[in-house]
């Protein structure tokens, strides 16, 4: 976590209810919402500034202080990471930024992949029903959803190994970013598509029972996505399926062609001109974009 001295504190403190469209997150709300016997959440911890959740929890993950189910939120992060260690920024109280430590020990290693898309259906089902949203995703960690017509970028998952048991989930959502204040103009945010409801309280609270569900199911099922009905749900909300795609990899390799599946193992299946069905991983791609003068 980010130290802060005695004057940034004291103007944090004042500046809280500066923007009275951005109230600050109720965290005593969230804890009964979530914490209860029996359930996945066992803590939710709010802060109002750091650099990174993920890093943060991470390396409380990797120090033996938490256990599965520990939700830490911030405020504002100064040090958000994507996929690649690309970074972004938003405003303070602008979105949700959380992350989450799961321990899935009932499930073979080889199906982890699937966390980051169970977390994407996750945070998509949550929204659709708390902010009225309709949202698609991108494979495989980005959320987006219209304005004006366009697909816009309004949100995207990291995921990252904990020590050998565990995983730390990172989930970030612009909520209420107006226009000017967005990092690059095909981004998006909750408010610019119309959402019904900016109050990130009971939108944290959905998106974190949603993935409680879906979690459960996965587990309960050894990790087997096509069991569960996880591999069908995502393949339904994709984004990336239908359409011609360029697949960059490491050493400079591209692969173009149409995406047509999800596999079994969580990896997009492209069918090339050559009649090739050729699979790629999360772990493997560099960038995935339209492909030009294709479809």
């Amino acid at each position: 976590m980010t130290p802060r001295d005695d004057s940034e504190s004291s103007r944090s403190a004042r500046s809280r209810w500066s923007d009275l469209d951005r109230p600050p997150l109720n965290a005593s709300v969230l804890r009964r919402g979530l914490v209860r016997e029996g359930a996945l959440w066992r803590e939710v911890e709010v802060v109002q500034r750091t650099g990174s959740t993920n890093s943060d929890l991470v390396d409380r993950a990797a120090e033996g202080e938490v256990g599965e189910g520990v939700v830490l939120v911030a405020e504002e992060q100064t040090a958000a990471r994507g996929r690649l260690d690309r970074r972004w920024t938003a405003p303070a109280r602008s979105g949700l930024f959380f992350s989450v430590l799961l321990r899935p020990a009932e499930v073979p290693v080889a199906r982890w992949g699937w966390l980051p898309l169970l977390t994407g259906v996750a945070v998509a089902t949550g929204l659709s029903r708390a902010a009225g949203v309709d949202t698609a995703l991108k494979w495989p960690n980005d959320l987006l959803v219209t304005v004006g017509g366009e697909e816009r970028k309004a949100g995207g998952i990291l995921a990252e190994r904990a020590g050998d048991d565990g995983v730390v989930i990172g989930v970030g959502i612009n909520v209420s970013l107006r226009a000017d204040e967005l990092p690059v103009p095909t981004a998006g945010s909750l408010a610019l598509a119309g959402a019904v409801s900016t109050d990130r309280d009971p939108l944290l609270r959905a998106m974190l029972r949603s993935l409680e569900e879906w979690y459960g199911r996965w587990r309960a099922a050894g990790g087997d996505a096509g069991e569960c009905g996880l591999q069908e749900t995502y393949a339904a909300g994709c984004a990336t399926l239908g359409r011609v795609v360029r697949a960059e990899l490491p050493g400079d390799r591209a692969v173009v062609g149409e995406a047509v599946a999800v596999d079994g193992d969580g990896r997009l299946v492209l069918a090339t001109e050559t009649g090739v069905q050729e699979p790629v991983g999360a772990g493997d791609i560099v960038h995935l974009r339209p492909a030009p003068g294709r479809g």
